[in-house]
C-alpha cells in the first residue's frame, strides 16, 4: 500500500492513488470528497466506482463478474485504510 498523487489524463485533475493491488489502481477525485466515501478502480481500460459502506458498485465499465468480486474483496480488506485516506484528503480541504 502506498499513497501518492498522479494525474488523471481523462479529467486533468489531481487524483490521490491510495492503493495498488493485483493490477488494480484505487483512487478518488478531489471533487468527489463531498460525496459518500467511495473509490474509483482502474485497470487497463476498465473503470468502476465502488461505494465503501456497504461495498457495492455504483457503476462499472468493462469489468467481468469475477473481477468485480475480486475488487469487492480488496476493498473489504482495505476499508479502514481507504476511509483514513479519504478523511486525510477531506481535512486538507477545510
Amino acid at each position: 500500500m502506498r499513497f501518492d498523487d498522479s494525474t488523471c489524463a481523462d479529467y486533468n485533475l489531481r487524483v490521490p492513488v491510495i492503493l495498488r493491488e493485483k493490477g488494480y489502481e484505487f483512487s478518488f477525485f478531489m471533487s468527489d470528497l463531498g460525496e459518500p466515501i467511495h473509490v474509483h478502480v482502474r485497470r487497463e481500460r476498465k473503470q468502476a466506482k465502488f461505494w465503501i459502506d456497504p461495498v457495492a458498485p455504483a457503476w462499472v465499465r468493462g469489468y467481468r463478474e469475477h473481477e468485480l468480486n475480486e475488487i469487492e474483496r480488496i476493498i473489504g480488506h482495505n476499508r479502514a485504510y481507504i476511509r483514513k485516506a479519504w478523511e486525510r484528503e477531506s481535512a486538507k480541504r477545510r
